[in-house]
């Protein structure tokens, strides 16, 4: 599936100066050839345009920027690392773009209230790294850690591989500041747990993909950082015995479970292939996998993993693990796991899926969705993996070997029809983590709540009349 665009819209000199003259000359990009990587993705999916880039430094920079196109009814894309899989972040219909890289300072560290205030433009990784520098965690970790921005973070409700543990990135922020559409800050900063003073306003942006406002700072909650961790790599036979070991681990290992991620045989396969310096853990083959990792604030987690294995063993669940040894082997490991979505590319087209259901149904779900889509495509190679413990799957489809990817990947709603089919039927959600953007647009309507969906578009109208924030995303 490709969506293209039309040209963007032509602003006029005096509009383009104006914006210039909030951010300076040196922040405002015009050249299409250096706008091109900020309309364009990695999984080439999307493709948009725009006539100007704007790289503000200060939250008074973009409420002069909201301020402006409010008056002059300029439509605006708020972006962040550009990392984004559902097309959010594109100008599909030539809007000036803001990106909120620039703002990346660390406002405030507060050990005492295990907090810290950062700006949108944060990388995540830089983040954690801030964190640990003063002795804590900041649990949000994603594939594109090393290039999302907190800020994009925030607006996606991005989930990660700790989401067992400690939730979506909506759990871990205590606070925002956001600018609305007509340029004024609606200043949530705030340290507190407890604040029962009005409507939770914070849970209207997060996950509104820019729709509602721009986010430009936000305090996340800090953890005490574990002194001990524990990986291992299982091979067992089906979803079922995942979901069993999954048990085990919850009655034995209570809270100190942070990570439980099911692997099908095709993935590994594909990891192993493609991914650089990426072998397979156990010696021989099985048809699924798990990687599981607790953390502990003891130094107990590595005997809490065996224990956990044992059990698994002598209820037959477990065929084969290896227990990473070294730091070193946990990144093995990991590697192995972060590789598998891009180790797609080289096996031709692939549509993917981020869906949601309940954890007991993931055995069933995986189970009917790959009939019914070798049913409607024969020969197609479905690629199951993802977050078993919050019962959020990727699951992607690779092209039948030897098919021609444009005809491949034109069939994308008819699957995406069956899927999600199987996914309503189970009572889960089209959008786990990743968001509506434009990919699921469409889709919205038909799987969510009529009067939600009316809601939705009353907060809409009410925040951004002009409807100049994200246009098209969303709704």
């Amino acid at each position: 599936m490709n969506i293209n665009t039309p040209s963007p819209r032509l602003l006029s000199p005096e509009q383009i100066a104006q914006f210039k003259a909030i951010v300076g000359d040196k922040y405002a990009v015009t050249e299409q050839a250096e706008i091109a990587p900020y309309v364009t993705e990695d999984r080439n999916l999307f493709h948009g345009c725009s006539p100007l880039v704007l790289r503000p430094g200060s939250t008074a920079e973009v409420s002069a920027i909201c301020k402006l196109a409010s008056e002059h009814r300029i439509a605006l894309v708020p972006q962040g690392g550009n990392t984004g899989l559902v097309g959010g972040q594109t100008p599909l219909n030539g809007e000036v773009v803001i990106s909120l890289r620039r703002m990346d300072r660390v406002r405030e560290s507060d050990v005492e209230s295990n907090t810290m205030t950062v700006e949108a433009g944060l990388i995540l990784q830089n983040a954690q790294a801030r964190a640990a520098a003063i002795d804590r965690l900041f649990p949000l970790s994603l594939a594109a850690q090393g290039s999302c921005t907190i800020g994009g973070n925030l607006s996606t409700n991005a989930g990660g591989t700790a989401a067992l543990a400690y939730g979506l990135a909506r759990d871990m922020a205590l606070g925002l500041e956001v600018v609305l559409a007509d340029g004024r800050v609606l200043n949530l900063l705030s340290k507190l747990k407890k604040d029962n003073t009005g409507y939770d306003l914070c849970n209207l942006f997060i996950g509104a993909e820019g729709t509602l406002g721009i986010i430009t700072a936000a305090t996340l909650k800090l953890f005490p950082k574990p002194r001990a961790v524990a990986t291992a790599f299982v091979g067992l036979q089906s979803p079922a015995a995942a979901l069993k070991l999954l048990q085990i681990a919850r009655n034995e290992a209570a809270g100190s479970l942070t990570s439980f991620e099911l692997i099908a045989d095709i993935a590994l396969d594909f990891s192993v292939r493609h991914g650089i310096g990426i072998r397979d853990p156990l010696q021989s083959k099985h048809q699924w996998y798990v990687l599981i990792e607790l953390s502990s604030s003891r130094d107990d987690a590595g005997a809490a993993l065996e224990a956990i294995l044992e059990h698994g063993m002598e209820d037959g669940i477990v065929d084969d693990a290896a227990i990473a040894a070294s730091i070193q082997q946990q990144e093995a490991f990991w590697k192995l796991r972060e590789e598998i979505s891009p180790a797609q590319k080289p096996e031709g087209g692939s549509i993917k899926h981020d869906i949601s259901v309940p954890v007991a149904a993931v055995p069933d779900f995986i189970e009917a969705a790959n009939a019914a889509v070798v049913q409607l495509i024969p020969g197609a190679r479905p690629v199951p993996f993802g977050h078993l413990g919050d019962g959020n799957i990727h699951y992607n489809i690779s092209q039948p070997i030897g098919a021609e990817t444009a005809a491949f990947l034109a069939q994308w709603h008819e699957v995406n029809a069956v899927v999600f089919g199987i996914v309503l039927k189970m009572g889960g959600s089209i959008s786990a983590e990743h968001g509506i953007g434009v990919l699921k647009r469409d889709e919205l309507p038909a799987v969510k709540d009529k009067v939600a969906i009316e809601l939705m578009r009353g907060i809409k109208a009410m925040l951004d009349p002009l409807g100049i924030m994200n246009p098209g995303k969303v709704l």
